[in-house]
């Protein structure tokens, strides 16, 4: 390999769509990862591990690996102007091997992406339900686990399937800027403000305070279990969609003039701050109301729901939380499909309309058996257990391993005007970073495989 080489590639931002702002650009990855990881997994893994106890090694994954992870897939996919596909086989050619190796295994992120979005689509149905039901009071009027048993069986809400899709399909036709950066411009915020009109009311009811002692009082012994660092760091990759497809894509639309690593900076704050904040509402909540902090998934349907129906006010407030929850969704999900819209439209040369609706419409049609919680679960789990963090580990290895030494820096550097990043940076990304991304790969297929507790993010 010729680290040394001088930059080879050609400038190939002509005709690619671009965010017209960094901060669009900043909400646009803040609201890819605003999904389930923060919102529904976060609080459950903060129940589970001793509430700050669990904190501390996350904050420390996500300052020395996660904001790594960001810089890297940005880079990528600024520096190829290109998805997964694209840049994969740009790394190789730069490399001077088979580029058509370098498709083949760019299209794992992209299934992997295309796959959490099949799933994800049908979620994001039982939210924006769930939202309808606070507004017509459906929510309030009904048994919680009936109500929310009705939805996650067999096509129980397929018309709100249908409406995810057609709403995703409208972002991205729309395109990068009108569309997807619009969007995230809009919900994003309300996201953030919703959730403090929300935890201004949790904070004032009888028993919250005992939510907020656990959460920052370190249990210190969980702290020696190895469980904690291991899904923290698991947390970390999953909580900043580190999957080597949605950031390398939105990477790609990012203008030369932005730098990579102060964007990236300020999308891990921003990640961190939500999945702190949803922890902030969810957690007291539960300990107001008598709840499970550590209840699992059902924290989102159906502890919450409890808590909402118990509280003074709660037809109102319950019509805030699953309006922030359904934009989180909705924000992710158009970054899943991203990713594969890109890759048909660059693969057969067909118009982004028609990429959008083709893939859109197939998901839709793949997503129908798996209507059902129970095999939507199987498919989740597959596609989180063994695809995505192979995708993750694919764009590191292309990025610090495969492409010459200068083209990484000078990729990393573009837009700089403070201190540039320098060898000491290249070799933390190459044998740090690529290492503890290797690392996550085997120790979830260790946690899945051998010990049977599942994936660890």
């Amino acid at each position: 390999m010729q680290e040394n080489t001088p930059k080879t590639q050609p400038d190939l931002t002509g005709g690619r769509e671009q965010f017209k702002s960094r901060l669009g650009f900043i909400l646009a990855c803040v609201g890819s990862t605003l999904g389930m990881g923060d919102i529904w997994l976060f609080p459950f893994r903060v129940g589970q591990f001793g509430g700050a106890a669990f904190l501390i090694p996350y904050f420390i994954f996500v300052a020395f690996i996660g904001y790594v992870g960001i810089v890297e897939e940005t880079a990528l996919g600024r520096g190829m102007r290109a998805g997964p596909l694209g840049a994969f086989s740009r790394a190789m050619a730069q490399a001077k091997k088979n580029p058509t190796v370098g498709r083949v295994l760019g299209w794992i992120p992209v299934i992997g992406s295309f796959g959490i979005a099949v799933g994800y689509a049908i979620v994001v149905g039982w939210i924006l339900r769930y939202t309808v039901g606070s507004i017509s009071g459906a929510l309030m009027n009904n048994e919680v686990g009936p109500y929310f048993g009705q939805i996650v069986g067999p096509l129980g809400s397929l018309p709100w399937h249908v409406i995810a899709i057609l709403v995703t399909i409208a972002i991205l036709i729309a395109g990068v800027s009108k569309g997807i950066e619009t969007v995230n411009k809009i919900m994003v915020p309300m996201i953030y403000i919703l959730f403090i009109i929300f935890g201004i009311r949790i904070f004032t009811v009888p028993g919250s305070l005992d939510g907020l002692k656990f959460l920052f009082t370190p249990d210190f012994k969980m702290l020696a279990r190895p469980n904690t660092w291991v899904f923290a760091l698991g947390q970390a990759f999953f909580s900043l969609s580190l999957a080597g497809s949605g950031t390398v894509i939105y990477g790609s639309y990012l203008s030369d003039g932005v730098d990579v690593r102060k964007s990236s900076r300020q999308v891990a704050v921003m990640d961190t701050l939500a999945s702190v904040m949803a922890t902030l509402l969810i957690i007291p909540a539960a300990f107001a109301y008598g709840k499970d902090p550590a209840a699992g998934p059902p924290l989102l349907f159906l502890t919450m729901t409890d808590v909402l129906k118990s509280m003074p006010g709660g037809y109102f407030f319950s019509i805030l939380f699953f309006v922030a929850v359904s934009f989180a969704g909705i924000t992710s999900l158009i970054n899943l499909f991203e990713t594969p819209v890109d890759a048909v439209k660059e693969q057969f040369k067909l118009p982004r309309w028609l990429s959008v609706v083709l893939v859109c419409g197939v998901a839709f049609l793949i997503g129908l058996p798996f209507e059902d919680a129970n095999n939507l679960g199987t498919l989740m789990d597959v596609i989180s257990i063994y695809i995505v963090p192979a995708g993750a580990l694919l764009a590191a290895f292309m990025f610090f391993w495969v492409c010459n030494k200068q083209w990484v820096l000078d990729e990393i550097n573009k837009g700089v005007l403070e201190k540039k990043a320098g060898d000491g940076f290249y070799k933390y990304g190459k044998y740090v970073f690529v290492g503890v991304t290797a690392l996550v790969f085997l120790i979830n297929l260790y946690y899945v495989l051998v010990l049977r507790q599942g994936a660890i993010g």
